[in-house]
């Protein structure tokens, strides 16, 4: 069974969108990288737009390099939880614990006015506090102008200096970062490895830094004839400069973050797109990555067209792939994958990368309180795309999300999926509960409302909600206009609580020359039901049992096989039953959801087979 995936604009949590409102940020800055200390220093102006109703009184800023260091909340928290990540535990030893002086990440500010006039603030470990000298009143901007300095980190979690890979400079998560103000208030906070939530606005970056480093990431490079580095236009002439830096200067459009890698050794490859952006692809030279990054780039290619079309087209000019990093990670324009002497894991892994261009840096959910929205559609869509370019011909391309989601219902340390990402108790249930029950979501609502209005349901959500921060009440809704159906019951049980679905297949019994059938809902979570009978004449039906409090029907999913549909079942009837015109020796076999799409984790009372 074929199950698409598209969508573009709109926001949030059952606000009306023609009330919606959201934060805009304006950046410059200028940035001296010294690639020996691998310290650098900077200046940020920062113009910040009010939209919002409120008065505001006091603002904060990220200062992610912060957590690098001993003692700090990242550090603590990798201490005490019971699964630590491996990138970030080695030999039963935390490696921030165990940072020295000069490797460890910092962020400080030393200077910050408000239009020109000096402002208080503290650091408070990853966030930076600051008292305004006048309200910024609804509808009114400020300009803020800051004095930074940082320190890279060795590379131990997304940033950093010297991966494992050798790329010199992974500088993600980098700058002071204005946190995100929305209709729940601020968002500031603390960096423990987790999630990120950005405010939308353009970036202007001038990049100082040693002139034999090669530098890839958001934006677009402004001085391409005088940088080269494979930025030129062919044949130009590269303008020689003297001295031992150069400036990059970089500019973003209606982005929520900046992220850029630097290396010596890197060999900038580009690929021009029919129709699409200009892709551009950074690695290491190093002849045991070549292979790898080469095959790379026409699957890039064949991504990317998938997901224009079936999700909506890309919005920007261009996009990388550049190693660095740890594992991957997608930021605005661009991703940063590790890896090189094994082509499949690096190209599954561009493919989830690529993906979080729609659903993360177009369509920006808060990730640290709505995680599954961004893991868990990527993961979705994804793998509809692994499975069609790489041709793996998967019945079900979300199997594994249906095992990972059933072993963590299995485990017994399943939290909602309203958990706010930094308060799981451990990271498998984080995991499982982001990237898998996220991706189920969507495969399961395909069952619910047809597959055809899942995909329009997708296309709708990402046209309405592009550029904006959509909340889980956003994509049920979308759904809901779509199909006709009532949907909340979908939404709250399946992402505000644990309960989970358990279908049985209770009496099939003998009623004259008839055959009567009684199903249980043992789960606490109610579903429509697809029923499959097969008859030993080799014919077969299905019947359908709508949830009553869904309002609607979907179309027959099986158009080739005959279908009845039965009254609504109430979801607080445990058993429901009905008569099926044919003798019990007529049945062959009876089978809830046919299509395995429905989270049932039980499975094995889920089908009757008739006695030989």
């Amino acid at each position: 069974m074929t199950l698409f995936f598209v969508g573009l604009f709109v926001f949030v949590n059952g606000q009306n969108i023609s009330n919606y409102w959201q934060q805009h940020v304006d950046y410059a800055m200028d940035v001296q990288m010294d690639v020996e200390n691998y310290q650098y220093t900077g200046t940020q102006k920062l113009v910040y737009t009010n939209n919002s109703p409120d008065e505001i009184k006091r603002v904060y800023y990220h200062l992610y390099f912060n957590a690098f260091q001993p003692g700090s909340e990242m550090d603590i928290r990798l201490q005490n939880i019971e699964d630590p990540d491996g990138r970030m535990f080695v030999d039963g030893k935390s490696r921030i614990a165990h940072l020295q002086k000069d490797e460890q990440g910092y962020l400080h500010v030393s200077s910050l006015t408000q239009d020109g006039e000096e402002l208080s603030f503290e650091e408070e470990g990853t966030v930076l506090v600051v008292d305004l000298a006048k309200p910024i009143p609804s509808g009114g901007k400020t300009t803020f102008d800051m004095v930074f300095s940082g320190q890279v980190p060795l590379q131990i979690r997304r940033s950093g200096r010297n991966n494992k890979d050798g790329v010199a400079l992974s500088m993600s998560q980098w700058y002071p970062k204005m946190a995100e103000y929305d209709f729940e208030g601020w968002h500031a906070d603390p960096y423990i490895a987790r999630e990120f939530h950005g405010v939308w606005g353009d970036f202007d970056v001038k990049l100082t830094i040693d002139k034999d480093y090669i530098v890839g990431g958001t934006g677009y490079l402004q001085n391409p004839e005088e940088i080269g580095h494979g930025y030129e236009t062919s044949g130009a002439k590269i303008k020689k400069q003297k001295g031992r830096t150069l400036t990059w200067h970089f500019k973003a459009p209606m982005v929520h973050d900046f992220m850029w890698a630097a290396d010596p050794e890197y060999v900038h490859d580009t690929l021009q797109m029919e129709n699409g952006p200009m892709l551009h692809f950074f690695y290491k030279s190093d002849p045991k990555f070549v292979d790898t990054w080469k095959a790379v780039q026409p699957m890039t290619e064949k991504a990317m067209a998938f997901f224009n079309k079936n999700i909506g087209e890309y919005p920007y000019e261009q996009y990388s792939v550049i190693q660095g990093g740890d594992g991957g990670m997608e930021y605005a324009m661009a991703t940063l994958i590790t890896g090189g002497d094994k082509p499949g894991s690096v190209i599954g892994t561009m493919i989830h990368e690529l993906a979080h261009s729609w659903f993360q840096h177009v369509l920006a959910t808060n990730e640290a309180k709505h995680s599954w929205m961004d893991e868990g559609f990527t993961s979705f869509i994804s793998a509809l795309c692994s499975n069609e370019i790489r041709d793996s011909k998967k019945e079900n391309p979300f199997e594994g999300s249906y095992k990972g989601y059933y072993y963590l219902v299995n485990s017994g340390k399943e939290q909602p999926q309203t958990t706010h990402s930094d308060r799981y108790n451990s990271n498998m249930p984080y995991g499982i509960a982001a990237y898998s029950k996220g991706a189920v979501f969507l495969s399961q609502l395909g069952y619910v409302i047809g597959q055809d209005k899942l995909m329009e349901t997708i296309r709708k959500y990402y046209e309405d909600f592009k550029f904006k921060h959509p909340v889980p009440n956003d994509i049920k809704r979308t759904a809901e206009k779509v199909s006709g159906m009532e949907l909340d019951w979908y939404l709250t049980d399946w992402t505000q609580t644990t309960n989970t679905i358990d279908y049985n297949i209770k009496e099939v019994i003998a009623d004259g020359d008839k055959t009567k059938i009684i199903l249980e809902r043992i789960g606490l979570m109610p579903m429509p039901i697809d029923l499959l009978v097969a008859y030993s004449d080799g014919t077969k039906e299905t019947f359908y049992m709508p949830l009553q409090m869904m309002r609607g029907e979907k179309e027959n999913p099986y158009p080739t096989i005959n279908r009845t549909v039965l009254k609504d079942w109430p979801w607080t009837n445990p058993t429901y039953e009905f008569v099926i015109d044919r003798p019990l020796g007529d049945v062959l076999a009876i089978l809830i959801d046919p299509s395995q799409l429905m989270a049932d984790i039980n499975p094995n009372n889920n089908i009757y087979q008739a006695q030989e």
